[in-house]
This record gives C-alpha cells, structure tokens and sequence, in this order.
C-alpha cells in the first residue's frame, strides 16, 4: 500500500506507475473519498470532545432541571456521533478497497514494456554447453531413467503433478542442502558480498518452515492475493495454500516494531507451493516446469529503506552464486513495467539456459517492494531518534524444481544419463551418474 499523502502529493506518477503496470485506477474517486474520510474524522472528533466538555458540566449539587437538561444535551450529542462513526466505517471501508487496488510504483531503473518482450538483459554467465547429439528436454530424460512419472500422477492426481523418484528425489535434496550450506554460512556469505562488491551486513539467514496454509486475509495484506484460478481456496475454513513461502515468511511479523538495530533480518523458508495455474492453459504441460505441486526454497528480507536495493542485489548475487557453483549458464534480467508483480516496485530475475528447450527459462525472481506490502502488514522500525516507519523488504527464489530441469537438460549425456554436478557429489554418497 503506498502512503495516502504520497498519492496525494503525487497524483500523476502514482497514475502513470499504475498505467505502465496495466492497473486501472480512479485516483480523483480515491481522493474525494479521502477529503471525506478526513471531514469525517474532524466531525467526529468535534462531538467526541462536545460529549465529554457536558460529561463533565455534569456534577453533584447541580440544579436537577439544569442537570437533566445536560442529559438530554449529552444524549442527543452522543446520538449524532454514533450515526457519524457508522457513516464513517462506510467510507474507510470504501477507501480501503481503494487504496489495495494501488500497485506499487516501479522503480526509475525498471524497464517500461508491455509484456515479458520488454524486459532487459542486465548480464550473463557461463558458457553453453555444446553436444555431438540432439539434446533432449528434461521429461524425455526423465522418463527414459523413470526418476519422472507424470502419467501416473495424472491418473492419481490429474494434470500438472508428477512423480520424483529415485536419484532424482536425491538430487533435490542435495541441491538443498548446498543452498541451506551456504545460506548459514557467513563466510561464505562475505565472499559473495565482497566478489558482488555490495554494501549489506554480514548475517546469515535464519531456517524456517513455515506454514503452508494463510488467511485470504492475510495474503491481501501481503498483496500476494490471487483470484480462486490461481489459488487453492478453503472458504470454510477461511484458509488458502500459499502459492510461496514467501507469502507466509513476510507476514511474519504483522504489527511489530523493530528496532533500528535489529534490521537486517534474513530469512530462508522451505515449503511445498500450491498454484492452479489456470491461466497457463496449454503451456508447458509436459514436465516439471510448470506444476500445480513444487517444492520451493525462499528467502525474506526486512531492512531499513536505505539499504533494500542493496538487499535485492545481495540476493541476486546468491542466486548467481548457486547457479554458479553447479556450473549452470545463466542471465540476469531486469523486468519491465508490464510484466513485474503488483506490490513490487524493482523485479530483477534469472533465467537459466536449458539446451533441450533451446533458451533460456526463468528459474529465479527477486522482488523488491519497497515498503509497500510492510505498510499494509503495519511492520514498522524504530529509528534510533525515535521516528517509526514501515521497513522495506525483499524476497527471492533461493531453489524451486526448476534448476533440476536445467541440470538435468545441461548435464544429458549420449547415453542417456545425467552427470551429477560435481559440487553436489559429495551430498549423494559420491554418485557421480544417474542412470
């Protein structure tokens, strides 16, 4: 949610920031809505304070006529303050449909485009592996070595879910815990900062599992909410399956205040994710790429204003990092206004070189939003001089199941097997093929 004097003040870019992401929005609606909210407020607390100047005209001793006369004013007084309060939970009610229909504002840096053909390549990295055969995409590898089983998924689950099996399942757990290696290890973490040459503070990121299941409620205020398509929704229970561990990793702290000192703090939560997918209709539908089901590690981020961008950056250079030590190619690609989230103001992502599909795919996202989901979720920090005001965050793919898509198409050999990354051997016992 951005600030209401922010949009007061800034009228025209609040409008243009919301034109470049595709949102409509009535902004002159919202500020007549909010000359009223505040006409409101000053009536009420005009009667508020009239209620309580009688209150205490009535004392004991008093001429009973005189008394009862005050009763009656009181009475009255308190009668129109009831109706103003219950008009104005009308117009903040309104108001505050209006204000979560704002997206963020794109940073100066974003890209402006209509669709994913307007995002930017920033850098890339690696060299494309080369191949004396026709590389084959990951579901046709994995079929061929039965560590992928989406038929019989489909018979006991339906389209978009599949089966892990064997060395694959291993594989996973392995790349996992190489990220968890380096996400808890602070000189590890230094050497990525220091290579990146970025200004943040050296702390390592704290293990989480959290809850797969958040109140609608609560992913509203996360901005993250997504329609009954693309969620899986309980409506009895007033639940629905988070679609990342971000989405219940950042609202770990509603309502609390920081302390200046206490900030940065780092995340890294490990989840299965939940999407319908409703609107990919006919893509990707072979695989893994693109699934109802997926198992996803996420990092959080909450820091002081002066130092997110430099956050965002930090988690971008451990994503490279990993991509980096499996020996994955890879760019890094700045999104454009059209294509990037609703509460984000700065969208950076990695798209992974996948030889069997011939380009590169997204495997990794960082979103950078300001303190716009911190101001809906009221976490807020205390400045050392005592101001308090929403922190910022960030959060970012660490792992999903992507990246075994890319080390499964980019490690192929002929004879159909799949060379295990070297860094990863050590985590499966030395297995150096799955075959």
């Amino acid at each position: 949610m951005l600030d209401i004097k922010f949009i007061r003040e800034n009228k025209e870019i609040v409008q243009e920031g919301a034109q470049k992401k595709k949102v409509s929005i009535d902004i002159d609606k919202l500020i007549a809505l909010d000359d009223e909210r505040l006409k409101e407020l000053k009536e009420i607390e005009e009667l508020r304070t009239e209620v309580n100047k009688v209150s205490n005209s009535i004392g004991r001793g008093q001429d009973p006529n005189l008394k009862m006369q005050l009763i009656e004013e009181m009475q009255a007084v308190k009668g129109d303050l009831k109706k103003k309060e219950e008009k104005q939970k009308e117009t903040i009610a309104e108001w505050q449909k209006l204000m979560l229909k704002i997206p963020n504002i794109p940073s100066a840096d974003t890209p402006e485009g209509k669709d994913e053909s307007g995002n930017i390549v920033l850098r890339n990295w690696g060299e494309k592996p080369s191949f004396d055969f026709t590389p084959k995409e990951h579901f046709e590898i994995g079929k061929s070595l039965g560590i992928i089983d989406t038929e019989t998924a489909g018979e006991v689950s339906g389209s978009r879910f599949a089966y892990l099996k064997g060395d694959l399942v291993l594989l996973q757990f392995a790349l996992i815990q190489l990220c968890w290696d380096i996400l808890t290890n602070e000189e590890i973490l230094k050497k990525i900062i220091d290579e990146a040459k970025i200004s943040v503070n050296i702390s390592k990121f704290i293990p989480v599992l959290p809850p797969v299941f958040v109140r609608p409620l609560v992913q509203v205020k996360m901005a993250r909410y997504m329609s009954p398509e693309d969620h899986y929704m309980f409506p009895n229970d007033d639940l629905m399956l988070i679609g990342s561990a971000e989405h219940t990793l950042g609202a770990m702290h509603m309502n609390k205040i920081f302390e200046e000192k206490e900030l940065p703090i780092r995340y890294a939560g490990y989840s299965t994710a939940f999407r319908r997918e409703a609107g990919a209709a006919g893509k990707d539908t072979s695989g893994i790429l693109r699934q109802h089901q997926f198992d996803k590690l996420e990092m959080e981020v909450f820091s002081l204003p002066e130092n997110a961008i430099q956050e965002q950056n930090f988690l971008v250079a451990v994503q490279e990092y990993i991509l980096k030590q499996l020996g994955l190619p890879y760019q890094v690609v700045a999104v454009c206004t059209g294509d990037m989230g609703f509460p984000d103001t700065r969208q950076l992502d990695v798209e992974t070189w996948m030889p069997g599909q011939n380009k590169y795919r997204e495997t990794h996202s960082a979103d950078y939003t300001g303190g716009f989901q911190s101001r809906r979720l009221n976490t807020r920090v205390r400045r050392a001089d005592g101001k308090i005001e929403p922190v910022h965050m960030n959060d970012a793919t660490v792992v999903s199941q992507r990246p075994l898509i890319a080390i499964i198409e980019n490690y192929q050999q002929k004879d159909g097997s799949v060379k295990i990354p070297e860094v990863l051997k050590k985590y499966m016992g030395g297995k150096e093929f799955i075959k």
